[in-house]
């Protein structure tokens, strides 16, 4: 199948009601974080569904597709780019894991953050210096922070939880929400490997994390741990780490 064809294919399964919905969901309104992007209305598993029976999409095809308007295109593309760089070698991964950064102007939603940072760049630099991550997480462009965090997935399903931890505390000071939910939910995933240094470094930094950031880190402890997390005495009100001063 060509690129054309998977086009016409996702084209044809638009659905403006839907379409409409995600356009709400993903905060494309102005000013919000997903602002000017546009919907087809597809699900995800029929998305997946239609790449999953034309494997003969390419590395190039992917990085084509990348730069649609459509965000299910763009979805699509960082699925394909995944596939490639899961089946391919060492440097067919450092390869794609460079082109990715070098276009994260279309890798510009949670969603395909989501989707593609943990496999393309956490298993990229998986034998090689981090120090990009630490970059990454002090950009001003919110998918770089995004992708920074979320490639510590990667990592800690190997149970190595260092990068987790550092990007966290270089992102403690973040005033997105989606950085702190994202932060929350790496820290809930490295508990799953080791709670006890999950509540030291709660511990350590209660005070300054932001509140979302310990409810989504927190979702896993018995509910009387996490009543006692949430008692705590945060920072106050007008404090710029307090999340309710960055809504």
């Amino acid at each position: 199948m060509s690129l054309a064809t998977l086009r016409r294919e996702l084209r044809s399964k638009r659905d403006p009601e839907k379409a409409r919905l995600l356009s709400r969901f993903f905060k494309t309104g102005p000013g919000e974080y997903g602002e000017g992007d546009h919907f087809l209305g597809i699900s995800v598993p029929v998305i997946r569904a239609l790449i999953r029976a034309h494997k003969e999409l390419s590395e190039q095809d992917a990085f084509q597709l990348l730069q649609s308007a459509w965000h299910e295109e763009r979805l699509a593309a960082s699925i394909i780019l995944v596939r490639s760089a899961t089946r391919g070698s060492d440097k067919d991964r450092a390869r794609i894991a460079k082109r990715y950064l070098a276009s994260t102007a279309w890798i510009n939603n949670w969603d395909i953050v989501d989707t593609s940072a943990p496999q393309i760049i956490g298993a990229w630099l998986e034998k090689r210096p981090r120090d990009i991550l630490d970059r990454l997480a002090k950009n001003p462009d919110l998918w770089k922070r995004r992708i920074a965090i979320v490639s510590t997935l990667w990592f800690i399903r190997q149970n190595d939880l260092d990068d987790c931890f550092r990007i966290s505390t270089i992102l403690m000071k973040d005033q997105h929400d989606l950085i702190h939910k994202a932060c929350g939910w790496m820290l809930r995933e490295a508990g799953k490997r080791d709670r006890r240094r999950l509540t030291a470094f709660l511990n350590q930094y209660r005070h300054l994390m932001p509140r979302t950031m310990l409810r989504y880190a927190i979702e896993k402890y018995p509910d009387a741990d996490r009543k006692r997390f949430l008692r705590i005495d945060f920072v106050s009100q007008n404090h710029p780490h307090n999340p309710s001063s960055v809504r």
